[in-house]
């Protein structure tokens, strides 16, 4: 599974040196342990988002990344 966390502009470049990949390297650890095979990119955008890719129940996968992320 591919999770694509999208991060407006204006925001990463107001978050802490660091941060991005502190994100990315949690998120991977929180998700891995529900899924196998998860790979997170954490980039900037115009817009926040959120993407999952390459899973077979978007919907729920994309539900359980929500709420992980907003824990995290």
């Amino acid at each position: 599974m591919r999770i694509e966390i999208s991060i407006a502009k204006e925001k990463i470049s107001k978050m802490p040196k660091g941060s991005v990949e502190a994100l990315k390297q949690e998120m991977t650890r929180r998700v891995s342990k529900r899924y196998e095979d998860v790979e997170v990119i954490v980039k900037s955008a115009s817009n926040d988002g959120l993407s999952v890719l390459r899973s077979t129940d978007k919907e729920d996968a994309k539900a359980f990344v929500q709420e992980t992320l907003q824990d995290a």
